[in-house]
């Protein structure tokens, strides 16, 4: 099989998007936690601490989903780079980790959206419960 320079390049714009998509969500995150500590200092509650230790771990995964995306970039750049040198057997090698990357990274995205959504049924478990009373 042969890789195309322009095939690495195909990742750029996605991979891009998924970085900014991973950023806001750290950001907002970031936001929250803030918010929450704050809440805690002034009144102790339980709930808030485990709903920062969550968040805790939802920014972890973050960082990773972070990381391996920015190395699938990386290594389609260095693909680029091989292909350029007229390297084809490691340029198709680097782009198959780049599209590994990439793959830990969604994965990892996707833990983290199951966590989120587990985070919110349980704030939304209260209310339901309330609803089946009346």
């Amino acid at each position: 099989m042969v890789v195309q320079i322009e095939t690495p390049a195909l990742l750029f714009s996605a991979t891009s998007l998924i970085l900014l998509a991973y950023t806001n969500r750290f950001l907002t995150i970031a936001t929250i936690i803030r918010g929450l500590k704050k809440a805690y200092k002034e009144k102790e509650n339980n709930m808030v601490l485990l709903e920062i230790k969550n968040l805790n771990l939802r920014l972890t995964l973050i960082r990773y989903m972070q990381m391996a995306g920015v190395l699938s970039l990386f290594l389609s750049v260095f693909t680029m780079l091989l292909l350029f040198l007229d390297e084809q057997e490691f340029g198709f090698k680097f782009f198959g980790l780049s599209l590994f990357s990439l793959l830990i990274s969604l994965g990892l995205s996707f833990w983290e959206i199951n966590i989120s959504v587990g985070a919110l049924r349980v704030h939304l478990s209260d209310l339901m419960e309330k609803k089946e009373v009346k």
